[in-house]
């Protein structure tokens, strides 16, 4: 771009060495043009299809955040993280390059998992957004649904059977809550299957044993973000060898008071043949897919 740019001042400069004479509002009107030339070229560059699926799992403390760029050049944000996590959520999408999220999906309303949506939702572009129907007492919880009333955003309930996206090779489809009366809003958590060819990632959100024993879509998988930052009350045996998943993926804050993850889960993962990744120890997790094999971005 800035070769273009000193390109055009060149022309500017030559026509005017050789007793040309150019008024000023010819050139501000040239270089106009080609600011906006340059705009519409780099938004382009940021919606071109990649051909791959790429799934960071960011490094939030004890929370969850996941970012999803599309093979097609769309966008997905499933949960915003905690309070203090912020600014890197924020930076991280932006670095990304990413002014719009397509679909965003808030999994269920703890503040560890919405910390900062609202703050995301006003800052992008939205699609839509895919929320459980659970609410919360909170002000995090309300400060959100501020901003989606706020900017008219489009909302869809989060729940089994719902599809997010379908398109050629990739689809995304919502498997829980199956349930409506749950006493622990941790069973309200949306949970997402996401399949790129032959190659599939799940998400769990805070999901625990009850709403693993509900679920009867296909949950064999990859890449698992495992339930409930790895906790006792999640990832039961039947449902952890039921996902074959090769990789398990855990978010959790380093040196965290609840002790997460166990490691009785640790142990059960490792037993079912998963590798194990935990933000608390490598930070940001990425993966990428071209629909037949995933592999980890360093």
């Amino acid at each position: 771009m800035k070769k273009l740019f000193n390109l055009v001042a060149l022309l500017i400069s030559a026509v005017m060495l050789c007793g040309c004479t150019i008024s000023e509002e010819t050139v501000n009107s040239a270089f106009d043009f080609l600011s906006t030339v340059v705009e519409d070229i780099q938004n382009e560059q940021t919606s071109t299809p990649s051909g791959k699926l790429n799934v960071f799992y960011l490094d939030v403390g004890q929370g969850d955040s996941e970012l999803i760029e599309l093979p097609d050049g769309k966008t997905m944000l499933i949960d915003a993280g905690t309070l203090e996590s912020g600014e890197y959520i924020i930076d991280f999408i932006r670095d990304r390059g990413i002014s719009t999220l397509d679909y965003v999906i808030a999994t269920h309303p703890h503040a560890d998992h919405i910390g900062i949506m609202s703050k995301v939702l006003d800052t992008f572009d939205i699609g839509e957004i895919y929320m459980p129907n659970a609410t919360a007492n909170t002000l995090t919880f309300e400060k959100m649904l501020d901003v989606i009333e706020k900017k008219n955003i489009r909302t869809s309930e989060a729940k089994a059977g719902v599809s997010v996206l379908k398109g050629d090779g990739i689809s995304a489809e919502l498997l829980a809550p199956c349930g409506t009366d749950y006493k622990d809003l941790n069973n309200y958590s949306a949970v997402l299957k996401l399949n790129y060819g032959s190659t599939s990632f799940l998400f769990m959100g805070d999901a625990e044993e009850q709403s693993e024993n509900e679920i009867r879509g296909n949950v064999q998988c990859d890449v698992i973000k495992v339930g409930h930052h790895g906790s006792n009350t999640s990832s039961s045996p039947d449902f952890v060898n039921r996902t074959k998943a090769k990789y398990a993926v855990i978010s959790a804050g380093k040196g965290n008071s609840y002790g997460l993850p166990t490691e009785k889960i640790l142990q059960r993962w490792k037993n079912a043949g998963a590798e194990i990744l935990r933000t608390d120890e490598a930070g940001t997790i990425a993966f990428t897919s071209d629909g037949s094999t995933v592999q980890r971005i360093d």
